[in-house]
């Protein structure tokens, strides 16, 4: 497992607390942005699973703070993974970012499948930064790994919520948070889940399954978000007062 805080304990502790974590767990210091960085870590491996991507929903500077992490630190793992034969498959978390934002109706008709990608100048006009960050890294991971010959798999997963493991929030946790405050960035029509353990279970499918490949849609659940704030307030009333 990598860690750009490998040294800071509140960041790793829960980590090492988990079982079997002292027979099994090694953790190694990395930069996304710093070419090689990984090829301690991916040295020897079989399966290389790349989750890290920052996610936050506005930058004051979107190039450094979302695109430049997304896509450099992206190849920079593929190019650690070119480096060692013993690599047979590498699974890239992407997300549904990377799917849906291409001025398209999303309307009841329509089948959003693995076929489709978001397109760049639509992302970069709606200012949705991430959602342009996701979109080029996983089409840069896909250009990389057909040129060097690297199995790859991607789970595009929508908001992932579920029991965490940090003692900190995630984004897509806020956000939950936030539908009460009627944040502009997260009220749309419906609000798209999948749960953490599922998410993960899929990662590790994607890996022993040998016949898996290309693009996995992942989407636990399409609730509107009118019902999302109900089941809220009968879970934490305090929180979801029924005017909101």
């Amino acid at each position: 497992m990598l860690s750009m805080h490998a040294d800071d304990s509140k960041k790793t502790e829960h980590l090492l607390s988990l079982d079997g974590a002292k027979e099994r767990l090694q953790l190694f210091k990395a930069n996304l942005l710093e070419e090689g960085s990984f090829d301690a870590a991916v040295d020897g491996c079989e399966g290389v699973f790349h989750t890290a991507s920052p996610v936050q929903f506005s930058a004051t500077d979107p190039q450094a703070e979302l695109i430049d992490p997304a896509v450099k630190g992206t190849l920079n793992v593929l190019k650690s993974c070119v480096k060692f034969p013993t690599v047979k498959r590498v699974v890239l978390t992407s997300s549904m970012a990377a799917v849906i934002v291409n001025g398209r109706p999303l309307n009841p008709d329509v089948v959003v499948d693995e076929t489709w990608y978001s397109d760049q100048a639509v992302c970069a006009q709606l200012k949705e930064w991430y959602f342009l960050s996701k979109t080029i890294a996983e089409e840069a991971a896909w250009k990389f790994s057909k040129e060097n010959g690297i199995d790859l798999v991607t789970i595009n997963p929508s908001y992932v919520i579920g029991p965490l493991l940090q003692p900190t929030l995630n984004l897509t946790v806020k956000m939950i948070l936030n539908l009460k405050n009627d944040i502009h960035d997260v009220i749309s029509s419906n609000y798209i889940s999948s749960d953490v353990r599922d998410v993960a279970f899929a990662h590790v499918q994607a890996f022993e399954v040998p016949s898996a490949s290309g693009r996995y849609c992942f989407v636990g659940h399409v609730t509107p978000v009118s019902k999302v704030l109900n089941i809220l307030h009968e879970l934490h009333p305090t929180f979801f007062p029924p005017e909101k």
